[in-house]
């Protein structure tokens, strides 16, 4: 929930450039501020999973398939029936997954991103988002350090 709320509060903020973002800490994130959605893919070494989330202040229909379209050099189209939207905040999809190579390719090496789910269309730019895909990618996963058990000692 707190992903969440991030989120729509880049979403709500103005921003003074749009650019594609990246960050290691405190799990891989590829971030992006469009003029109709807020783009945040991660990667959590801990479990392995990855997750692109999608966020639009009018909200997501309910449909049984989401797509993602990429149109470019390297086009493709993804498509998942496990895909997820909060029931009580419908601004976000989420979908994960263990491997995110057709997405990061994706977004790597094309132009344009569309987000495809039932009969909306929400088009992403894709200007400048290789170098942080690059980084993304690269991402240490060494910076994670497991915190100390805290338990009670017991004297007798």
């Amino acid at each position: 929930m707190r992903t969440v709320a991030f989120i729509l509060a880049l979403m709500l903020t103005p921003l003074p450039a749009v650019a594609w973002d990246f960050t290691p800490v405190p799990i891989c994130t590829l971030f992006h501020q469009d003029a109709d959605v807020a783009v945040m893919v991660t990667y959590n070494p801990a479990d392995g999973e990855y997750a692109i989330q999608l966020s639009r202040e009018g909200g997501w229909p309910e449909a049984s398939v989401f797509s993602m379209r990429f149109e470019g050099p390297r086009g493709l189209t993804i498509s998942t029936t496990r895909h997820t939207i909060e029931v009580e905040d419908t601004r976000t999809l989420t979908v994960r997954d263990r491997g995110f190579g057709n997405v990061l390719n994706g977004l790597n090496y094309n132009m344009r991103a569309v987000a495809v789910l039932g009969d909306l269309e929400i088009p992403v730019s894709l200007d400048g988002a290789a170098p942080a895909v690059e980084e993304f990618r690269a991402c240490p996963t060494d910076q994670f350090v497991a915190a100390p058990r805290m338990g009670i000692d017991v004297q007798s």
